[in-house]
């Protein structure tokens, strides 16, 4: 269970559903191909490997910030398991996604290179660190697409998850703070202040929903994401309301709802 949470699993499932979704919205069906079934459990172990090295590169900060639940923070799982982990799963990774194509492998390199420079050299940084993780987590619909051969669907899932994942980024840096100052970072709102950091926050996430109604449409969405998409929108409203009163609990799970949610609704686009 430690590695699993080490990996963050559920997010990795979460993961491998954006794939499959992706897929599905190029395709305009429920099919899983094999390049598509090799393209999700590609994004499962490169999510793996990113996940658990942002873990070992913010132990330190962990230690402050999540001491009970990081379990290389909580002493829970060996460095050497983690390293292991980011091993198997870049190896496994790159070779699924080389399975798949020669593009596939190209942007699978690219997420791995973003990954793997985001803690040590973008994180410090306000916003620049916030927009990398942004691109590369909201980027599985797009692998899904380009998995079967049309990456053009896959650009306005991708801009409309990297959108969401951008607010939740920054809502974790106001969460991650005091661990942040400690080690020397300058996240967002340790350099401007939590109160205009969630107020960037909360205006992404406003501007988020007129972006999640012109962009599909421009797209030729069906009316089915336009209804299911709503509940993802009231959530996105939510949570902009909360920021704005300066709150900040149970703002990322929601956002998490709110993805989910998206990713139905835009399948549900193409498909239904």
């Amino acid at each position: 269970m430690a590695v699993l949470r080490l990996m963050r699993g559920p997010n990795l499932l979460i993961a491998a559903a954006g794939v499959l979704a992706g897929g599905w919205i190029a395709l305009g069906k429920i099919a899983v191909p094999k390049e598509l079934m090799f393209a999700a459990l590609s994004g499962m172990a490169l999510g793996a490997v990113g996940n658990t090295w942002n873990d070992i590169r913010d132990v330190a900060a962990d230690r402050i910030n999540r001491p009970t639940t990081r379990p290389l923070a909580a002493g829970q799982v060996s460095r050497g398991t983690a390293d292991f982990l980011v091993f198997a799963g870049t190896l496994l990774g790159l070779t699924c996604a080389g399975l798949v194509s020669g593009s596939q492998l190209l942007a699978a390199l690219a997420a791995l290179a973003v990954m793997l420079t985001y803690s040590p050299l973008l994180k410090p940084y306000p916003v620049v660190g916030n927009v990398a993780v942004a691109v590369v987590a909201g980027s599985p619909p797009f692998y899904g697409a380009l998995a079967v051969g049309l990456p053009a669907a896959g650009v306005v899932p991708w801009l409309l998850a990297a959108w969401l994942h951008f607010v939740r980024e920054i809502v974790k840096d106001v969460e991650d703070e005091a661990g942040d100052r400690t080690i020397g970072r300058r996240t967002l709102p340790i350099v401007v202040g939590r109160r205009p950091a969630l107020l960037v926050a909360a205006a992404a996430g406003l501007f988020f929903v007129p972006a999640s109604l012109v962009l599909p449409r421009s797209a030729g969405y069906s009316g089915a994401y336009f209804l299911i998409a709503l509940l993802a929108q009231m959530a996105v409203l939510v949570v902009a309301t909360w920021m704005l009163l300066g709150r900040v609990d149970r703002v990322s799970a929601l956002l998490k709802v709110a993805m989910v949610v998206g990713l139905i609704a835009l399948v549900a686009g193409k498909v239904a």
